[in-house]
């Protein structure tokens, strides 16, 4: 065994003694006794724990991979996350003032990805163990929404009817207004007899709708989601925020950084998580690279009721950027890119005229790249707002709001 003192928390989580040495399940400041293996630190024993630690407060924390920072108390989470945007700004030079952190509530997950496997019983779904391939059973999550645990026995008679001996299902589950939505991939191919099962299946559990690989199978009732006034129906798997408040809250920082501007373009937009509220006072051109995501976008704004118009145009924003003549015509743009940024779309941005941008990121390294872009061409970070919607993860998110030089 050796003894080890934990200095920091790594981007993952993980205690980072001196070396480095990496210690699952630690906290800054603890002195841990563990078994070297290379880098790592395992059979960890806490010799002097945190003030930070706190009994977790779900009983699968130790074998589940699901969560990893449990053990450690809301505040140490919230101020650990903010250190994370505010250490990747400072790498590329940057300052900003951070607006209070928002962190969504426990059991607030609408869309969680289950693993499901046959077995010689029969099959077992959850999340995998932590740093293994094993499926943990999780009955008691504390960390998705109530609704989605039905999911869990319906993932198994998947496996059953569709999973093999040898491979993992891949079980996507989303809380939807008519149901939970479920899309599959990973399964055995489809046929006739596999079709009808499914659907069955579906209509015994009360599905909205099942999906298998890129094949819808059965729609019992429209996978709705609200976004403002909207209703929209995204096409199965696409992108959703992690939990409704979470959403609400970038949301609400995204409708304070573009203000009263009269007409936005919102580039990555998705199914219209940010364009279809925003469209309840400005005009807004939806922009994004997936024509399926687009069609649920423009579905659901034609039948809302009191939202101005929303265009939208399909263009892969990567290869093609919108060009800064082109962003002339708008009052403030929004942007969401993927978690790889977006380095040509944001150099665009930079040399065009628009007085504002608010800017939306899983990824605060790639976020404080593309600032940087922004501020040596000018423009002022006025702030950041961290979203904390992946509770008890390492996982990251954030909205900014960047002005011109000339405003």
């Amino acid at each position: 065994m050796e003894r080890h003192e934990i200095k920091r928390l790594g981007h993952q989580g993980d205690g980072i003694a001196p070396g480095p040495v990496f210690a699952p399940l630690t906290l800054p400041g603890e002195v841990v006794d563990g078994t070297r293996d290379g880098a790592r630190l395992d059979d960890v024993k806490i010799v002097t724990p945190s003030p930070h630690r706190v009994a977790p407060p779900c009983r699968h924390f130790k074998s589940c991979g699901g969560c990893l920072l449990q053990h450690a108390s809301d505040d140490f989470v919230a101020e650990w996350k903010q250190d994370v945007v505010r250490t990747a700004l400072e790498s590329q030079g940057l300052e900003a003032e951070f607006r209070p952190m928002h962190t969504s509530p426990p059991r607030s997950r609408r869309r969680a990805g289950l693993s499901a496997r046959r077995t010689k019983k029969g099959a077992i779904a959850g999340f995998h163990g932590r740093a293994s391939g094993t499926i943990v059973e999780i009955p008691d999550c504390q960390l998705v929404h109530p609704d989605l645990l039905p999911a869990l026995a319906f993932a198994q008679r998947l496996a059953i009817l569709g999973g093999s001996r040898k491979g993992e299902l891949s079980v996507m589950v989303t809380r939807t207004l008519n149901g939970l939505d479920i899309a599959v991939t990973g399964g055995k191919s489809l046929d006739g007899p596999l079709r009808l099962a499914l659907a069955q299946e579906a209509e015994a559990a009360g599905l909205a709708r099942i999906a298998w690989e890129d094949e819808v199978i059965a729609t019992r009732m429209p996978p709705t989601q609200r976004l403002g006034r909207a209703e929209v129906s995204p096409p199965p798997g696409a992108f959703l925020q992690a939990t409704e408040d979470g959403e609400a809250a970038l949301l609400a920082g995204v409708a304070q950084a573009v203000g009263d501007a009269a007409r936005v373009v919102d580039l990555f937009a998705g199914c219209g998580t940010f364009s279809l509220p925003l469209a309840e006072r400005a005009e807004v051109t939806a922009i994004e690279g997936d024509a399926e995501m687009l069609r649920a976008l423009d579905g659901g704004w034609r039948m809302a009721q009191g939202l101005k118009k929303v265009t939208t145009r399909p263009r892969d924003l990567f290869r093609n950027p919108l060009m800064a003549d082109e962003l002339a015509r708008f009052d403030a743009a929004v942007i969401d890119p993927p978690r790889a940024g977006a380095a040509a779309q944001v150099a665009e941005l930079a040399q065009s005229d628009l007085p504002v941008v608010a800017m939306v990121s899983c990824n605060p390294v790639t976020f404080a790249r593309d600032a940087r872009v922004m501020v040596e061409a000018g423009w002022r970070l006025d702030w950041v707002k961290v979203v904390d919607q992946f509770r008890w993860s390492p996982h990251v998110e954030l909205v900014a709001r960047l002005t011109a030089p000339h405003i």
